[in-house]
């Protein structure tokens, strides 16, 4: 890991991305490092595009404005491939983690320069609905996260989030979020395949359903 690590999160709002930056801050925090978790504020209304970001490092974070030049980029939808340039400003070989049932070498086309980049996917879609029973990518994409980089393993991840959010949820929801958390730690797909169709169970409804969001 590289002495400051910084991450960018791409998603609609309601899916979870900031939460998902909290949790992620929050487990960092728990394993001794700096670290700094934030949105960047705009519209707020449902399924409209938002970023939040994180920093984590060994040394007192000085810095407080916008990430412009992150090491990983994570896109909890799909979608907004064809809107904005999700790798704009990502540093060269840098990591992009995209919640989709595509193969990395499929979205990697979809990428402004994707060749330049590690491109990763999970089905964090498919996991959350199986585990929580709709569609909240941002858990599980964490867990996905942590088997990417040298930072967290994805058990601190859920013992951290068992500990900080089993008032806010109960015992079962909490115990869901950790199994999507374990679950897409081992689905991660690279190397230009998926691993079976994203790690997707089979479902009844498209993932560009008419499913809420909920944070």
């Amino acid at each position: 890991m590289p002495k400051m690590l910084e991450i960018r999160w791409h998603a609609r709002g309601g899916q979870g991305a900031v939460t998902a930056s909290k949790v992620l801050a929050d487990a960092a925090l728990e394993a001794g490092k700096h670290v700094q978790s934030f949105p960047e504020y705009g519209s707020e209304r449902m399924g409209a595009p938002i970023k939040a970001f994180n920093r984590v490092s060994d040394e007192e974070i000085i810095i407080y404005s916008q990430v412009t030049n992150p090491e990983i980029v994570i896109v909890l939808d799909e979608t907004l491939l064809s809107n904005i340039d999700i790798a704009e400003g990502l540093v060269e070989g840098g990591i992009i983690l995209i919640n989709t049932e595509a193969s990395p070498d499929a979205i990697r086309k979809k990428i402004v320069g994707g060749d330049k980049y590690r491109v990763y996917t999970i089905d964090a879609t498919g996991i959350s609905r199986k585990h929580l029973g709709r569609r909240m990518p941002n858990t599980p994409t964490i867990g996905a996260l942590a088997s990417l980089i040298d930072l967290l393993d994805a058990k601190d991840i859920a013992e951290s989030f068992k500990k900080n959010y089993s008032e806010k949820f109960t015992a079962e929801v909490v115990e869901k979020n950790v199994a999507a958390i374990l679950e897409a730690a081992e689905k991660v797909s690279g190397e230009d395949t998926a691993k079976g169709e994203g790690g997707r169970e089979a479902m009844a409804s498209s993932w560009t359903g008419t499913e809420p969001y909920t944070d």
